[in-house]
């Protein structure tokens, strides 16, 4: 069998299939989401988790001019085996509203405009076969400059005719943020007369008579309940287990790729599981899913370079920094951020329903966290539910957010060369006290006193893990699991820098600077005994070159360590 490509960056399902890349099948959702009541369909996922994809497949199913193509696709696939009455039996109206101008609120509007009238037009082309005096219309468009008016004359066609519309939006909150940061543009487009809020009431007009289904995918529910009675109509069915694996890779459909793929698994050097897993859109769901595009991301590196990457966590998470960062600006958020930062989670429950007017409030910021992939569910305990950070690759956000927060709060003095020389004696000379005192100076005694009042190990810990992440030398690890435990610090050498010498497992204890000598000594017998159990692991037997360190940090300005043999 020849080898199928790996489809990293590829949201063209017909171009996928045609062109020999594996596609994970997610074509039996097409048979569950035409059996429920509502027609109107709306559905979040994160960012790069197929979303685009998944429309398209949709597409290509159901519009009547593909009826040709359909074996030739959907053969192998599961709907291809089982198809429904309603394959390829509707008028399709694909709307794509991510890339548009937001320099400014005149410019969006503008933007906005020209992607529905730009949408229509393609609409009546494509169908001016079944339209009369289609050029006509075309130009009456191109003319008139009718804005989302330009929907009026797609209704008005496809009411002349005996098929239906099925009205697809991709990423119908894309431009949102930019638009919040704005001011008030937000609200005035959400708002009476706002031409986002007119798109959807001309969209809620249509599915009285022309428009039979419609489907929405986005990031967060925000914008479409802010939108009211603008579209009511839809039913959000982000949360519900069935369709918990709809966007996003089982570990089952991970194997089918590398399968599918011919990967060699033993250049596959970390943790895939770690890295890229554990989102769960329902604690009662079955399956753990992977990101798509993170995995794919890895698989595709290792193609290209016959191994690991240097950057294990896709550069394209940048893109979620930012607007991370954007959320934390509210002080109650930023203390939120810090302590899902230290903790690796949070307790809190998620809300389905909310609006801008309520992201100052713990629940709801917490809920738009885990819409935006941030955090995910993580069980129960005790009655509560437990909301964790879903993988690697999402912690070093907040890593990445801890160090600029700290830069911009008094330590904006750092001298980055002198912290990454200092972590290359670690790794090559087996000297962690250069890195020690840097820390200490640069970081802990610059903190600012409102950042002391919450101060703890948890505290110095995740700014450890911060600062050596940003090193590459290293892959830190917090928590990892131990036969005797779960050690606080694990400095797991980068896989693919080979000449890294050292490794380390910091246990790290934090007493108050009034406390005395006997305090001291009880840290450290508590902390060296931890590592006694933890150098037990068969995995650490026979590794000459890993330091086990017990570190107690005292205050903010002074720290000991002792190593065991």
């Amino acid at each position: 069998m020849i080898p199928k490509k790996i489809p990293y960056g590829l949201s063209n399902f017909a171009d996928l299939i045609e062109s020999g890349y594996a596609y994970v099948d997610k074509t039996r959702y097409i048979e569950l989401l035409e059996n429920e009541n509502n027609r109107y369909q709306f559905l979040i996922r994160p960012r790069r988790f197929g979303k685009s994809l998944f429309l398209t497949m949709l597409e290509n199913y159901y519009d009547l001019l593909r009826i040709d193509s359909f074996n030739h696709l959907f053969k192998n696939l599961y709907i291809g085996k089982n198809p429904t009455s309603e394959h390829n039996s509707y008028a399709v109206l694909h709307f794509d509203f991510s890339g548009l101008n937001t320099d400014s609120h005149e410019e969006f509007k503008i933007s906005f405009s020209a992607r529905v009238e730009d949408t229509v037009r393609s609409f009546l082309f494509k169908y001016k076969e079944m339209i009369n005096n289609s050029d006509f219309l075309l130009n009456s468009i191109y003319k008139n400059n009718l804005s989302i008016g330009a929907l009026d004359i797609a209704y008005n066609v496809i009411n002349s005719s005996p098929v239906k519309i099925f009205v697809f939006i991709d990423e119908y909150d894309h431009f949102a943020n930019n638009l919040i940061a704005m001011g008030q543009s937000y609200k005035n487009e959400i708002n009476a007369g706002g031409i986002v809020r007119s798109f959807y009431e001309l969209l809620k007009i249509g599915a009285k008579s022309a428009v039979r289904r419609i489907f929405i995918t986005g990031t967060s529910p925000m914008m479409l309940n802010d939108l009211t009675s603008g579209f009511n109509i839809s039913t959000d069915y982000s949360l519900f287990p069935k369709y918990n694996e709809m966007f996003g890779f089982t570990n089952e459909e991970v194997e089918w790729i590398l399968n599918e793929t011919k990967m060699d698994k033993n250049l596959i050097k970390i943790n895939i599981e770690s890295y890229y897993n554990g989102y769960l859109f329902n604690n009662k769901a079955e399956n753990r899913v992977y990101n798509p595009q993170m995995i794919l991301y890895l698989f595709n590196q290792i193609f290209l370079l016959g191994g690991l990457p240097d950057n294990i966590v896709d550069a394209n998470l940048q893109i979620d920094y930012e607007r991370l960062r954007r959320l934390a600006e509210d002080d109650k958020n930023r203390e939120k951020l810090l302590e899902i930062a230290k903790n690796e989670g949070i307790f809190g429950d998620i809300i389905e329903k909310f609006s801008i007017e309520k992201l100052n409030n713990n629940e709801y910021f917490l809920s738009l966290l885990f819409y935006l992939g941030m955090l995910t569910n993580g069980g129960k305990t005790k009655g509560r539910n437990w909301l964790k950070i879903p993988n690697y690759s999402i912690k070093t956000l907040y890593w990445e957010y801890i160090i600029n927060y700290l830069r911009d709060s008094g330590a904006n003095q750092i001298n980055t060369n002198f912290l990454s020389n200092a972590i290359s004696k670690m790794a090559y000379e087996g000297n962690f006290k250069t890195y020690l005192d840097i820390f200490t100076e640069d970081f802990l005694k610059r903190l600012s006193n409102r950042d002391l009042l919450n101060f703890d190990e948890k505290y110095i810990k995740v700014m450890i893990l911060s600062t050596l992440f940003m090193s590459r030398l290293y892959l830190p690890i917090s928590e990892d699991e131990n036969i005797n435990g779960y050690t606080d610090i694990y400095l797991q050498k980068h896989p693919v820098i080979k000449d890294i010498k050292y490794e380390y497992i910091f246990e790290i204890k934090y007493i108050k600077s009034d406390t005395g000598k006997k305090d001291l000594e009880n840290a450290f017998s508590s902390a060296l005994e931890q590592l006694k159990r933890y150098k037990k692991d068969k995995r650490y037997i026979n590794n000459d070159y890993l330091k086990f360190i017990a570190i107690i940090f005292r205050g903010k300005g002074k720290y000991f360590f002792r190593e065991i043999d």
